[in-house]
């Protein structure tokens, strides 16, 4: 494997960092059994984990984000899924263990307002513990 060069001066801190694509969970029952496993609270969050079992067919990082109507109304909820996304996107890559699925759940008058920053920080304690 050839050495990577150093990132451009003008690319952003974690840009240089070779990240793995991340999955979308859309089905209901992905949801379910990622329901039944670990749960790890944050102010801004809900944290589900799960290790998926060896017949999956993946081995990539899967992730699945979702807010009920307690959240707000639709604007309130694409804002709250949209600030997970991103943090996932920022996250997971580095933090997050292959054949392994995530559950953001947005709370209500939190991840829609909650300092950016922090949730991410957030993210990364949430997925320490998950993982021990």
């Amino acid at each position: 494997m050839a050495p990577q060069s150093p990132p451009p001066s003008n690319a952003s801190p974690g840009a240089f960092c070779a990240k793995r694509p991340l999955v979308t969970l859309t089905k209901r029952a992905d949801f379910l059994l990622a329901a039944r496993a670990a749960r790890v609270p944050t102010p801004a969050f809900l944290l589900q984990a799960r290790k998926r079992n060896d017949d999956d067919a993946t081995d990539a990082i899967r992730v699945g984000f979702t807010c009920s109507k307690k959240v707000g109304n639709a604007v309130a909820r694409n804002r709250a899924k949209r600030r997970l996304r991103e943090i996932a996107r920022a996250v997971l890559p580095v933090e997050g263990k292959d054949g392994w699925d995530y559950v953001l759940i947005g709370r209500k008058d939190a991840t829609a307002t909650h300092d950016f920053r922090a949730m991410q920080a957030d993210l990364y304690r949430a997925l320490g513990k998950a993982h021990g």
